[in-house]
């Protein structure tokens, strides 16, 4: 017989065995639970992420990856002014509005500049030089700090990540944007067709955005839409910056605008840029040969800066230059429909305006005449004279200017913005009026320069044809019109030097050479040599153009004394090649 205590504990013992199993299915079944939601929220970071972007990811690898490896970066560039950044997993906080970098034991940052990265920043986000508005930077935090963060979600494109300067403005668009952002996505070879720009600067699309999107076949992204996929954007692999090498002109931030001190772009690379972005648009020249084909158009506004006698100018142009003439106009044709009329014409003229930039897409050999109202003198705004400037670009240009005040209508009560004055004091309202030429200034809000560009002209036809005749050195000629050779020389070969007393106070110095290597490949109009002659120890030299390979000098050649003589060839007046190596020539 069992007691009745046996009975109780097998009967505790079952129910805590029981209560253990129910406790781990229990525990169990939160871990899945717990496990199903992970892969849920991973599931709805995968799709978000991939909304981003076609591209398929795998987003746990991606996540491990960044919290394993942190983000890396490496730049070239010594300065922030002409610094362009490779990052694998940069991320952004679409809440603080800065980009972050998660530090780990297998991060890589060069340069490490540590506290000289904020002075002022890492590099500029523009292709505008040194403008405080402009400037890249992010903050820095250990890769730890993911776990108490919002999950990120990834964008798996290669990006090219900017601002752009002022997206309204034409001139800005192509000179500022378009033009650098084409030349940088062709450094990088995975920046290519399927790379994905994304734009920092705050701005809407604009009236051009369709021009953004001829340069990648993916949509462009705006800082605004960023937030809709997530609270923490990590870019799988970017791109941070803007190349410069392909801009021209400074706008008068630090000094009154002009042309950079140091261009480093021609002719050439802008018309391939044109060339690849006429194609993009599905638009061919218009022009074909033919004396008859000859055209020259005329752009018209419709807003400001009217030309208010624009039928009787249309018929001078036609008249002197035998030319058919049109007119295009931004605001009722499409911009492809613009370029397509004025990628054939013999001449473009236009008020001075950001539509003059359509220049680039000029043949060569064809003029471009611009157009500035009362007292704005055409020497201090040359954007597109530099651009019509550059070797390669093969363009004439040709400024008029309104000197005759009542053929000029100004509009003091407008918005300031809109060249109105109404908002000055008395005195210098007087003052603008008087006023014979806008003194050079300081971008960007000098109200006596806007006064002035949004006024309205009547364009004098006797001067203005006048202009042209003096300034147009022959026929705008489509057909005559080659590229012009930028190929340079070469080294000249085998230089020599023989020297000989001939008295005592007299002696001659004999440099020979052979041409370069690479002349007799060439059709080069006009070939001649640089020489420089210095006596050792002097810190002047004595420099001769030479039409041939061998040259005797006797003027200021001493005896018993050493000269270092340079050697160089010259191409068409101004291609030059490099010295040989300096000869040490005794007397």
């Amino acid at each position: 017989m069992r007691a009745p205590g046996c009975r109780m504990n097998v009967a505790a013992i079952l129910n805590g065995l029981l209560v253990s199993v129910v406790a781990a299915l229990l525990w169990k079944y939160v871990r899945l639970s717990e496990r199903a939601d992970q892969l849920e929220e991973d599931l709805q970071l995968t799709r978000q992420s991939q909304e981003v972007s076609q591209v398929r990811i795998d987003y746990h690898a991606a996540l491990l990856a960044l919290q394993e490896r942190g983000t890396r970066m490496v730049c070239s560039g010594k300065m922030h002014t002409d610094r362009i950044c490779r990052f694998d997993y940069l991320c952004y906080s679409t809440e603080a509005e800065e980009f972050v970098f998660f530090h780990s034991n297998t991060s890589v940052m060069l340069p490490n500049l540590g506290p000289r990265r904020f002075q002022p920043a890492l590099l500029d986000l523009s292709s505008v030089e040194d403008h405080n508005t402009q400037y890249f930077n992010f903050l820095e935090l250990p890769a730890a700090a993911l776990k108490f963060m919002p999950k990120p979600v990834f964008v798996p494109d290669v990006t090219l990540i900017m601002n752009r300067f002022n997206p309204d403005n034409l001139m800005h668009i192509f000179h500022d944007d378009l033009l650098p952002i084409f030349y940088t996505m062709l450094q990088y070879s995975d920046l290519d067709d399927e790379a994905r720009l994304v734009f920092m600067e705050g701005w809407g699309e604009g009236p051009h955005f369709d021009l953004y999107r001829l340069l990648s076949s993916k949509q462009p992204l705006l800082k605004e839409q960023l937030r809709n996929f997530g609270k923490l954007m990590c870019f799988t692999k970017s791109y941070v910056g803007l190349s410069k090498m392909t801009t021209w002109y400074q706008y008068g931030f630090v000094q009154p605008q002009g042309p950079k001190a140091n261009i480093l772009v021609s002719g050439n690379e802008i018309r391939q840029f044109a060339k690849t972005m006429m194609e993009r648009m599905n638009v061919s020249r218009e022009y074909q040969s033919g004396d008859d084909d000859d055209y020259i158009v005329v752009f018209s506004r419709s807003i400001n800066r009217l030309i208010l006698n624009e039928a009787e100018l249309i018929l001078a142009l036609a008249q002197e230059f035998q030319m058919r003439t049109v007119t295009v106009s931004l605001e009722d044709q499409s911009f492809a429909s613009v370029v397509q009329v004025i990628s054939g014409a013999s001449m473009l003229v236009s008020m001075h305006g950001a539509q003059l930039i359509t220049s680039l897409f000029l043949p060569r050999g064809a003029a471009v005449v611009e157009l500035f109202p009362y007292a704005v003198n055409p020497d201090h705004y040359t954007p597109y004279k530099t651009l019509a400037s550059l070797p390669g670009m093969d363009l004439q240009y040709a400024a008029w200017s309104n000197t005759l005040i009542e053929n000029s209508v100004n509009y003091p009560e407008r918005p300031w913005d809109q060249g109105g004055i109404s908002h000055l004091d008395k005195e210098e309202q007087d003052r603008i009026l008087s006023s014979k030429e806008v003194p050079r200034h300081l971008c960007c809000r000098n109200p006596e320069w806007l006064f002035r560009i949004y006024q309205d002209t009547i364009v004098d036809v006797t001067s203005f044809v006048a202009t042209l005749r003096k300034t147009l050195h022959v026929k705008p000629n489509l057909k005559k019109a080659k590229a012009a050779s930028t190929v340079h020389p070469g080294r000249v070969r085998e230089p020599k030097c023989q020297t000989s007393v001939v008295a005592g106070n007299e002696a001659k110095l004999t440099v020979s050479w052979q041409i370069p290597w690479n002349l007799k490949y060439l059709k080069v109009r006009e070939v001649k040599y640089e020489v420089w002659i210095q006596e050792q120890g002097e810190n002047t030299y004595m420099p001769y153009i030479l039409p041939h390979q061998n040259y005797t000098f006797s003027e200021n050649i001493k005896p018993f004394t050493t000269y270092l003589v340079w050697v160089r060839c010259i191409f068409n007046k101004s291609l030059l090649g490099p010295f040989a190596d300096v000869l040490l020539c005794k007397t």
